[in-house]
C-alpha cells in the first residue's frame, strides 16, 4: 500500500496516509511523464498539485493504482477519461482554498486603488513621490464579480463589509449574498470600477476577456484575474494598461507558467501599476493544510470502503459498512445486464447480498456490494470475466484490474 505525493503536498496528508497504514513517499517537485512512469510503479495512491500531468501512459505504468488526488481545485492536468477507462477514481478539493483566494483578491483591490504597488516600486528605486493623484478609497466603488461561486461569493461579503457596491454575473442561477445584485455581463463591464474574475477552466471561458470586453469597461477601471491564465488576452490587457484605458491590474495566473524558479515572460512585466504573482492565490499554509486533510481523507475512504462520493469522474456511490460484512466493488460500462450477471455469480456460490448500491455516470456504472462471505480468487476471476467489466476490487486491498 504505497502512496506517492508530488509537489510538496501538505504534511497533513502525509500524516493521515501514514496513520491509515500506507507507506508514503513525498517529493517537493513535479515530475515529467518519463520520470513519473518510472516512479509510479507499485503505487496505490498518487497525489499531485497543479504542475504534474497525469497521462494514460502514467496510469498504465501503475496497474495497482486505485485513485489519483489533485491537492488543488483544477483537475485539467489529469486525464480523467483514461482514469475512468482504467477504473481509477480522481479526487480534488474545490473549496478549501477559497478563503485564501478571496483575501488575496481583496488585498489587491485595495493596493490597486491606492496605487500602493507603484509607490512602493518608486520608493525602492529611491524616488520619493508623495501624491494623492489616482488614489482612491474602495468605499463607495462598484466591484464587479464574474463567477459567483465559492470564491466570488466570499469576495462579495468582504467587499460589502468595506462599503463597496457589488454586482455580479454568473452563467448559473445563484443566490445573491447581502446586497449584491446580479446583472448582465455587459452591464457589469460598463459599471464596475474593479472587475475580478473567478470562472472555471471550461473551454468556453478561453479568452473571456479580450479586446472587446476591455473596451467596454469603464475608463480608469482595474481588472483582477485569479482564475485561469487563458481567460484573459494578456496582449490586449497590456495595450490598454499602457494607453491608460485601465488604471491597473492584478494577475496571478498565466497562459504559460514555468516551473518554480524558471524564467517568466509576459507582456505585463514592467508595467507600473500591475501586480504580478506566481499562481499563489490558494498558497497559504492554512489552505494547503485543509486541502491535504480533505483530499487524503476522501482517498483513504475510497480505498478502504469503495465510497466514491465527491470523485470528479466516478458515479457517486455511498454504502454504510456493517461490521461482519465483506465488501466488493464492481466498475463497468453502463449497459443492461451487468448486475444480473454479477448476482448470478454470487448466487451460484451460495453468497447472500446483504446490501448493495448502484449509480451510473455517462458510460460508467459502479456498484458496491456487502456480502456474507469473503471473496476468494476464483470468484474474483469470474467477476472480472463478466463482459464490459472495467475493474473489480476488494476495498482495502490493492488489487490489479
Amino acid at each position: 500500500m504505497k502512496v506517492l505525493l508530488l509537489e510538496n503536498i501538505s504534511g497533513m496528508a502525509v500524516s493521515q496516509f501514514k496513520e491509515a497504514g500506507f507507506e508514503v513517499e513525498s517529493l517537493k517537485g513535479a515530475l515529467d511523464e518519463r520520470e513519473l512512469i518510472e516512479k509510479v510503479r507499485g503505487t496505490s495512491i498518487l497525489g499531485v498539485r497543479s504542475k504534474t500531468r497525469i497521462t494514460a501512459a502514467v496510469l498504465d505504468a501503475a496497474p495497482e493504482l486505485v485513485s489519483v488526488g489533485a491537492f488543488c481545485i483544477g483537475v485539467d492536468k489529469i486525464d480523467r477519461t483514461a482514469s475512468s477507462e482504467r477504473g481509477i477514481a480522481v479526487f480534488n478539493d474545490p473549496h478549501s482554498n477559497s478563503r485564501s483566494v478571496a483575501e488575496l483578491a481583496m488585498g489587491e483591490i485595495i493596493l490597486l486603488m491606492r496605487r500602493t504597488f507603484e509607490a512602493s516600486t518608486e520608493l525602492h528605486a529611491g524616488v520619493w513621490n508623495k501624491s494623492s493623484a489616482g488614489s482612491h478609497e474602495v468605499r463607495g466603488l462598484t466591484l464587479g464579480i464574474v463567477g459567483y461561486g465559492k470564491i466570488g461569493s466570499q469576495i462579495s461579503d468582504l467587499a460589502e463589509a468595506l462599503g463597496m457596491r457589488v454586482v455580479f454575473h454568473d452563467v448559473a442561477h445563484v443566490l445573491a449574498r447581502g446586497n449584491a445584485r446580479p446583472v448582465s455581463f455587459r452591464e457589469l463591464l460598463e459599471t464596475a470600477d474593479v472587475i475580478t474574475l473567478h470562472v472555471d477552466g471550461k473551454v468556453q471561458n478561453q479568452d473571456l476577456f479580450g479586446e472587446e470586453e476591455i473596451r467596454q469597461m469603464k475608463d480608469g477601471a482595474c481588472l483582477i484575474n485569479l482564475s485561469r491564465g487563458f481567460v484573459v488576452d494578456h496582449e490586449a490587457l497590456a495595450r490598454h494598461l499602457k494607453s491608460g484605458k485601465l488604471a491597473g491590474a492584478a494577475v496571478d495566473v498565466f497562459p504559460v507558467e514555468p516551473e518554480s524558479g524558471g524564467a517568466f515572460s509576459s507582456p505585463l512585466r514592467g508595467l507600473p501599476n500591475v501586480i504580478l504573482t506566481p499562481h499563489i492565490g490558494g498558497s497559504t499554509e492554512e489552505a494547503q493544510q485543509n486541502i491535504g486533510q480533505f483530499v487524503s481523507a476522501r482517498m483513504i475512504d475510497y480505498f478502504n470502503t469503495g465510497n466514491s462520493q465527491l470523485s470528479v469522474n466516478m458515479p457517486q456511490c455511498h454504502l454504510e459498512y456493517e461490521p461482519g460484512s465483506h465488501r466488493l466493488t464492481h466498475m463497468h460500462h453502463n449497459i443492461p445486464g451487468i448486475l444480473r450477471a454479477i448476482n448470478d455469480i454470487l448466487a451460484d456460490r451460495g453468497i447472500n447480498i446483504e446490501r448493495q448500491v448502484l449509480d451510473t455516470r455517462g458510460a460508467l456504472g459502479y456498484a458496491i456490494y456487502d456480502i456474507n462471505q469473503d471473496c476468494d480468487d476464483q470468484m474474483l476471476t469470474k467477476l472480472r470475466a463478466v463482459p464490459q467489466t472495467i475493474r473489480v476490487r476488494v476495498p482495502g486491498v490493492a488489487a490489479r484490474t
